[in-house]
C-alpha cells in the first residue's frame, strides 16, 4: 500500500508565502509525475503544478511566476513553494503521485491540506 503524507498549509496574508511538502511512502518502485492540485467549494479540483521525475515542471497560468515546484526522488518527496499569494489562491490543496509498484502504474493522492490566504 502507498500513502501520501502532506504538511505545511494553514493561514497567510496576501503577498505572503506557504510551503507545502508530501511525502510518498509505502509499496513503491518508482514514482513518475507528482504534483500539486487544488479544489475551492463549488468548483471542480485544478491542476496547481506538476514535475516529472526528470524535474521538467509546468504550472497553471493563474500560478506561473508566484509557486515552484520540487521534488527529491531519494526521499520521495515533492514540495510546493507558494509566494505572492492572492485570496483566490484559497483552497484545498492535494498531492498527487503517479506511482509505479513493480507491476501497476496508479494514481495516488493526498487527504488534503486547507490553505488560506486572507486580504
Amino acid at each position: 500500500q502507498v500513502q501520501l503524507l502532506e504538511s505545511g498549509g494553514g493561514l497567510a496574508q496576501a503577498g505572503g508565502s506557504l510551503r507545502l511538502s508530501c511525502a510518498a511512502s509505502g509499496s513503491i518502485f518508482r514514482i513518475n509525475a507528482m504534483g500539486w492540485y487544488r479544489r475551492v467549494p463549488g468548483k471542480q479540483r485544478e491542476l496547481v503544478a506538476v514535475i516529472t521525475s526528470g524535474s521538467s515542471a509546468t504550472f497553471a497560468d493563474s500560478v506561473e511566476g508566484r509557486f515552484t515546484i520540487s521534488r527529491d526522488n531519494a526521499k520521495n518527496t515533492v514540495n510546493l513553494q507558494m509566494n505572492s499569494l492572492k485570496p483566490e489562491d484559497t483552497a484545498v490543496y492535494y498531492c498527487k503521485a503517479e506511482i509505479y509498484d513493480g507491476k501497476y502504474v496508479h494514481d495516488y493522492w493526498g487527504q488534503g491540506t486547507q490553505v488560506t490566504v486572507s486580504s
